[in-house]
């Protein structure tokens, strides 16, 4: 018998459970360009009264709620300051400015967190030489840094601090969900923060697409018109959004479970000799495993572990990461650790 294969890889990689296969099959739908798809509208409703804001939008994928917000807030020729190893930086093929014509202006920051202190030191008013800072995009949690949360309080100072500049802030909460149930801070603690806040339902949630953009009335509908002109116009769509409402009803409170089962893998791989792994960073479901001094490659590595039935994606020249999600038990990250030891032991 075939051993399971244990996906690592994203917590993008789950499959719908037969219950949300049914919630799917008895969608009631309309036509969403026309607004008129009930489950769609109830989704909507459902996520924009979760983040306290007046309304919110129904969008195919993360990038594309990042890039019709981008779009919504800004003019060609305005700078957006974000982290450098945001998302919306490094996995969206440039769209800022290919799409929106804006210029990024990306600050270093720690585990994925920018101060006000740095922020306001690197902001541009008007002036005829520079393009005008008119947007601040900051990530929550962050991928790129192991799935860290940002720290409220901050969140808190840079709104204060750039919200008399006239500046917007957005919230890239791909994952908020996640910062919420590990923190135990409301989503609209958060999300009260920020002028527009994206969530994705297709990644700890389980659902098998789909994204949502929220924010004031007057901004969604500038944003209905953009993700339309972005080809993001759907049409009998509650097929998905079922699959949404159901995801949030059902796989939000067990996102603990995923944050759980991370810490128990990074405690389990930081007890191998020739890797390291930033126990601090693995605060909700990421883990980021160094292992340049172990002097393996990573292609090497992802293929050593592919063979014994474990996927990982590479994380940079020396770091691969692992996401924990809801097919993946307690079970599976224990043989995941002893798989790592194998290869380690006998590279």
């Amino acid at each position: 018998m075939n051993q399971k294969t244990i996906d690592l890889r994203s917590d993008t990689v789950t499959k719908p459970s037969q219950a949300m296969r049914q919630a799917i099959a008895e969608a009631e739908v309309g036509d969403d360009v026309f607004e008129d798809d009930p489950t769609v509208n109830r989704l909507e409703e459902m996520v924009a009264e979760v983040l306290g804001k007046e309304r919110a939008l129904f969008v195919p994928s993360g990038t594309m709620a990042n890039e019709v917000t981008i779009k919504s807030w800004t003019e060609p020729g305005d700078e957006v300051v974000l982290e450098a190893d945001s998302h919306i930086y490094n996995y969206e093929v440039g769209a800022p400015s290919v799409l929106c014509g804006v210029q990024l202006h990306t600050l270093e920051g720690k585990r994925g967190v920018l101060t006000v202190e740095q922020i306001l030191d690197q902001v541009r008013l008007q002036d005829i030489h520079v393009p005008p800072t008119t947007l601040i995009c900051l990530e929550n949690t962050h991928n790129r840094a192991g799935g860290t949360i940002y720290p409220i309080d901050e969140i808190k100072r840079i709104r204060e601090a750039t919200k008399p500049l006239g500046i917007k802030m957005h919230l890239d909460g791909a994952r908020l969900w996640n910062a919420t149930i590990a923190t135990g801070i409301p989503l609209d603690r958060y999300a009260g923060y920020f002028d527009s806040v994206s969530v994705c339902l297709s990644k700890g949630l389980g659902a098998p697409i789909g994204s949502l953009i929220s924010g004031n009335s007057d901004f969604i509908q500038l944003a209905r018109r953009n993700r339309k002109m972005f080809g993001g116009g759907m049409r009998q769509v509650g097929i998905i959004a079922a699959a949404g409402i159901y995801a949030i009803e059902n796989n939000f409170n067990r996102l603990i479970d995923d944050h759980r089962n991370a810490k128990a893998l990074a405690q389990g791989l930081s007890e191998i000799p020739k890797i390291s792994v930033d126990l601090e960073s693995v605060q909700t479901n990421i883990v980021v495993i160094d292992i340049k001094k172990s002097g393996m490659k990573v292609n090497d590595l992802l293929e050593k572990l592919k063979e014994k039935g474990v996927l990982a994606v590479p994380f940079g020249k020396d770091q691969i990461r692992c996401v924990t999600h809801l097919d993946v038990d307690r079970g599976d990250v224990y043989r995941a650790i002893e798989v790592f030891k194998e290869v380690f032991e006998n590279p």
